[in-house]
Order: structure tokens, then C-alpha cells, then sequence
């Protein structure tokens, strides 16, 4: 049913004429920049490489395929509709309804809520494994768009997802301080492309599979760059032997941070002195200091390089240790470690900007299909914002991306020739169009 009010709604704006307004428009989209997330799926070939891993679940066939489902439930994600619940509105948006494979006059709307929502929930766990190999494959293939890599940094990260009720692998977290769901993201280091997305407990430990999904990952880039070198990246929480000691077998370079004990702060203690000498000598300062060591955890089985930051600032000392298999000087090794910190805001990105901690199933394989499904979205507004990028835009995040790019009003008209769509002529975002447009790799 058509949700349009069948009366006018009235206001009074500061002109001699009051403002009569309805939800009568015709064929009208709210978000005209669905035509460059289907021309960046298109690119990447992101929809189709998915649905061709899915199988179809459904006893019976509907008039909705397994492709228009999932342009269906990306665009809309990417426009900035999170759930399926505005599919029942949109599913007769002429824009949306184009860009998934339909007429937008001629043809039977899309799918409404209850189909997107029965298709999502009947994902099997090899079906997550599926369409998580396929969302990789889709990473490997747009990374050597430029050339075969040499070198490749796999960032390791952790966030939180607050959960809410009794939904499964809900579990409360200390260090959070709340009920939650606690995933395991994987970036690329040097481009902030995103590759996979594993959802945990929320009492998993910061590192929990993180080895497991290292070992498939490195698996998949030696057999498609068998010469290239691969490196990790992480915080504290990946602090696991298991984890330095399979990077050392396997020629892995790995700066993964520390967890601070007793220890480790005996041996930071020169450090620490002379940094607050120096803080002292300059008037309050704040100083910084760096330097390495070796250490030996009891768990270890040798001695590792350790880098040493001792920081006094005017709250007080601060120290942090840093494990590596890296030989950089210690200033510079600490500060491309700290250059992970860039992950942040890639992850922020994801919940922000693509909704990623929507994680409101009641069952938890159906969030970890939310969770790779909304990583996809977060693969074509990020690659929207590197066209732009390369067209000499200044970058941007993906709420401001979409902002700016996609919600923009249009009129769309089935020509007996083609298909117009008449835009806002006051948008703003009307120069992020022809520097799309007029790009030099554009087909």
C-alpha cells in the first residue's frame, strides 16, 4: 500500500503565500546518486561475484533473483537506509528500482521488506564463508588494479557493537562495560581498502581467531602474489605468541603493541628518567622519547625487539612498548605503528558511514551476514570516494560522500529511447558529478 498522505500538509514560511505540501510527486527519487553506486558496483563487479556464491534458499521462486535482492539491500544501505524495514517504501523508488536491473515505469517493483528479511535470515554458515571468500576475491582483484603488489599490510582490528536483549552471543564485556558483540575487522594498511569482517562474542578476547583468519588470508594472497611480502599490523589486544610465532615461521613482519607489566616497565625505567630530566630542563615541556630493547616474555620462547615510548606530558608519564620484527629506527618504527591508527577512523567509517554495527538480529549468523553485507557497502562508497580522490577532490567520509553525492533529488522519466533523470538544479554536489563524469579511467 502507498504510505503517501491523501491530504496536504501546511505551513507558513515567511512569504506572503502559505506552503501546501504532499507526498504526491510522481516519479521522484531522494537519492539520484544511485546511479554512481551501481556504476561503482558495475566497476568492481562487487554484486554480481556475491550472488553468484549464494544459493537460492527459497522453496519458491519469486519474480525477485538473488542479484536484484542484493543490489536491492547494498543500495539501499549506501544511500543511508540501514534496515530492511524502508525497503517497503523504496521498492518503488523509479532510481532504485533502474539501477537494480528494473524499467522504472514498466516493470514490477522490488522486493518489500518481509522478502529481504526471509532471503537475509536463510544464510547458512557455509553460506557466510561464501560470500566472505567472495568479498576477498572482489579485494584481491580491485588491489592489483594498478599492478601486482609488492608489499602488503593487513591491519588487525577489534571494535564493539552494543547488542540489546537476549540475542545470541551477546555477552558482557569488562572493558567495554557493556553487552555487546565484539568483531574482528581486517583493513588494508596502505590503501584502507576493506577485506574481511568476522563476528565474535562479545566476551571474545580482543585477539580470539585472529591467527585463523590471518593463516586463510595470507593463504589467498600468496597464491595470487606468490613474490609478495606481507606484514601485520595490530594493536595490544593481538598480543599472542601463537600469533608472533606463526609470522616468524611463516617470513611475516609483524609491529603488534603490548600489553604493560612490571617488567617491561623496569625496563623503560632509564627511559622514563631521562625523559623526565629533559621535561624538567624545559620548563614543562612536553617530551617524548623512544628506544628498544630485547625482551623475553615467560611464554616466549626467545627474545624479541621491543620499542620503548616514554612520554611526560603534564598529567603525568605515559609509556608504551611496541614488538617487532621491523629494523627501523625506534622513532620511525613508532610512528608508522601509530599510523594504524588510521584503522579508527576506516572503522568508523563502516559504523557511520555504512551502518556497520546494525546488528540487530536475533540470531548471531544472521548479524554476521548484516556484518559482511554492510562491509560490501562500505567497498562501493570507498570506492567512490578514490575516484574522487584521484579526481582532486579532498577526501572525505562516507557520511559526507553520501551527503554530498548521493542525496540528491531527482525526477525520473521512461522515454520510449531511454530513461532521464532530471536533477536538482541547486544541489551542491553538482561539481562531485563532473569530476566523476569526466574522470580519465571512466569507461
Amino acid at each position: 500500500m502507498d504510505q503517501s498522505a491523501t491530504a496536504s500538509l501546511g505551513f507558513a514560511p515567511p512569504v506572503p503565500l502559505p506552503l501546501a505540501v504532499d507526498f504526491r510527486g510522481g516519479r521522484l527519487t531522494s537519492d539520484g546518486g544511485w546511479s554512481w553506486v551501481a556504476e561503482a558496483d558495475a566497476a568492481l563487479g562487487l554484486t554480481a561475484a556475491l550472488a553468484a556464491v549464494l544459493p537460492d534458499h527459497r522453496r519458491r521462486r519469486g519474480r525477485h533473483t538473488r542479484l536484484e535482492l542484493l543490489r536491492q539491500r547494498l543500495y539501499q544501505i549506501a544511500a543511508g537506509y540501514e534496515d530492511q524495514n524502508d525497503a517497503t517504501a523504496l521498492r518503488r523508488d523509479p532510481l532504485l528500482k533502474l539501477v537494480c536491473g528494473r524499467l522504472p515505469e514498466s516493470d514490477p517493483d522490488l522486493a518489500s521488506q518481509p522478502t529481504l528479511s526471509r532471503w537475509e535470515n536463510a544464510f547458512s554458515a557455509r553460506d557466510c564463508y561464501r560470500l566472505a571468500e567472495a568479498l576477498g576475491a572482489v579485494y584481491l582483484r580491485e588491489r592489483e588494479r594498478d599492478g601486482v603488489p609488492t608489499h602488503i599490510v593487513l591491519d588487525l582490528d577489534s571494535t564493539d557493537d552494543p547488542t540489546h536483549g537476549e540475542q545470541e552471543g551477546s555477552a558482557y564485556h569488562g572493558y567495554y562495560r557493556q553487552h555487546m558483540y565484539h568483531p574482528l575487522l581486517v583493513f588494508d594498511g596502505e590503501t584502507g581498502q576493506f577485506i574481511t569482517a568476522i563476528l565474535r562474542p562479545g566476551a571474545a578476547h580482543a585477539g580470539h581467531g585472529a591467527l585463523a583468519v590471518l593463516k586463510r588470508l595470507v593463504r589467498r594472497l600468496r597464491q595470487r602474489w606468490p613474490r609478495v611480502s606481507i606484514e601485520v599490523r595490530a594493536d595490544a589486544g593481538f598480543a599472542k605468541p601463537e600469533i608472533y610465532a606463526w609470522c616468524e615461521q611463516e617470513r611475516i613482519a609483524y609491529t603488534i603493541g603490548l600489553v604493560t607489566n612490571a617488567r617491561l616497565e623496569a625496563l623503560a625505567a632509564p627511559l622514563v628518567a631521562d625523559a623526565l630530566a629533559h621535561h624538567a630542563a624545559a620548563d614543562g615541556a612536553k617530551v617524548r622519547l623512544l628506544a628498544e630493547d630485547v625482551y623475553q616474555a615467560d611464554s616466549w620462547p626467545h627474545e624479541r625487539r621491543v620499542i620503548i615510548k616514554a612520554e611526560v606530558l603534564a598529567k603525568g608519564t605515559n609509556t608504551r612498548f611496541v614488538v617487532t620484527t621491523r629494523n627501523d629506527p625506534p622513532a620511525a618504527l613508532y610512528a608508522w605503528y601509530a599510523d594504524r591508527g588510521e584503522t579508527e577512523n576506516w572503522i568508523k567509517d563502516l559504523k557511520l558511514g555504512c551502518f556497520g554495527d546494525r546488528l540487530s538480529c536475533h540470531r548471531f549468523l544472521a548479524n554476521q551476514v548484516r556484518l559482511l553485507l554492510h562491509g560490501a557497502a562500505y567497498v562501493l562508497l570507498d570506492t567512490l570516494r578514490r575516484w574522487l580522490v584521484r579526481a582532486g577532490t579532498a577526501r572525505m567520509t562516507l557520511e559526507t560522500l553520501r551527503l554530498r553525492l548521493i542525496k540528491i533529488g531527482g525526477r525520473v522519466r521512461q522515454l520510449a529511447t531511454r530513461v532521464h533523470l532530471r536533477l536538482a538544479s541547486s544541489h551542491p554536489g553538482e561539481p562531485l558529478w563532473h569530476r566523476l563524469a569526466t574522470r580519465e579511467d571512466r569507461l
